[in-house]
């Protein structure tokens, strides 16, 4: 329910609470809008649920959330311990591997599906003068659209695949659900493949390199990924009022995840006063930069919650040559459905 009526609010072009403003129409009305948002979120939740069943497994708990997406994806419990590096290696492959097969036809669908653009028309009416050349007059009064970056995969499916007089505008992408789900599932393929921690990316990256190379390289991989989220948040060109009431609260965030990356916690802290003075001096070098804030979300979740190294398996033999290969392949997969700044 909160991921259909989710697909309404998105198609209206905002990003808010769920409209419950919809359970006032009735009739075809009402219809009319249930079935744009079921057009969004059926293929959403499909591509989310896709998995393989290799282990004793809950079915996934959902997360409603009345705002944005309408859920914040889900969680299965394993019911069973895992043994060997290769169980970890199937259990992060299966899912992300499910939903990319899911997502790939869904956004095919979607590109060889594009309405006529009487179907913007209908929903931007002042769009309708200006023709198919409306956004070169409407975007050079109004910046403040949310867009959608399209990562290296969605931009190839759209050059292979649809027609550029029915293609909308990158700012207009929330009006049509199909390409919105297609869209959001690389996201979130893209998110579960991060090769960190536990993630399904974790899992595979580990089952490739095994504990200690993995180990190793994850550490490079989390500070690589706060510096860029945390890039531009401070500046020597700041005011004060920035640094004496920001300052402390960022200084808090960067000791809290980097409290025990480290064997020793003062290792940690001087880890994270390093990061922070290197992303003041790159504002000096280049001034405007900017990294992506809402990382640091996700990094708190890694960082203190889920840790970002992998425990080892009491079996650690190696994989396979075919699971050599198929998990070079979803790494290839991971770079061609990532973005640094998805949201714009």
């Amino acid at each position: 329910m909160t991921t259909t009526l989710a697909g309404i609010q998105l198609t209206r072009g905002a990003v808010d609470f769920l409209p419950l403003d919809v359970f006032a129409l009735r009739g075809a009305a009402l219809w009319t809008e249930l079935r744009r948002g079921l057009w969004f979120a059926l293929p959403f939740l499909g591509v989310l649920t896709a998995r393989y069943n290799r282990v004793l497994a809950s079915l996934p708990y959902y997360i409603p959330f009345p705002m944005g997406l309408g859920t914040f994806g889900a969680v299965i419990r394993i019911r069973e311990r895992i043994f060997s590096r290769r169980e970890f290696f199937d259990i992060g492959l299966a899912g992300p591997l499910a939903g990319f097969l899911v997502a790939v036809p869904l956004l095919i669908y979607g590109f060889t599906h594009l309405p006529p653009l009487e179907y913007l028309y209908s929903i931007h009416p002042e769009y309708a003068r200006y023709g198919a050349d409306y956004a070169q007059y409407v975007y050079s009064r109004d910046t403040s659209a949310l867009t959608l970056a399209r990562p290296l995969l969605y931009q190839w499916l759209e050059a292979a695949f649809a027609n550029p007089a029915q293609l909308p505008h990158p700012n207009e992408l929330l009006h049509y659900p199909v390409l919105l789900a297609g869209e959001l599932s690389l996201f979130f393929t893209a998110l579960n493949l991060l090769p960190m921690g536990q993630l399904d990316g974790g899992h595979i990256l580990y089952g490739l390199l095994g504990p200690g190379r993995f180990n190793r390289l994850v550490l490079g991989l989390f500070v690589g990924f706060i510096f860029y989220a945390g890039l531009g948040l401070f500046s020597l060109h700041d005011d004060w009022q920035t640094w004496a009431y920001g300052g402390p609260v960022y200084a808090g965030y960067l000791a809290l995840i980097f409290w025990r990356v480290l064997p020793r916690p003062r290792q940690g802290l001087l880890l994270a006063a390093g990061i922070w003075a290197a992303q003041v001096a790159c504002t000096v070098l280049w001034p405007g930069i900017l990294g992506n804030p809402g990382w640091l979300v996700f990094g708190l979740l890694l960082g203190r919650f889920t840790g970002i190294y992998h425990p080892p398996a009491p079996d650690e033999r190696g994989l396979s040559r075919g699971r050599q290969v198929l998990g070079w392949v979803m790494v290839a997969i991971f770079v061609l459905c990532f973005t640094p700044s998805p949201f714009g």
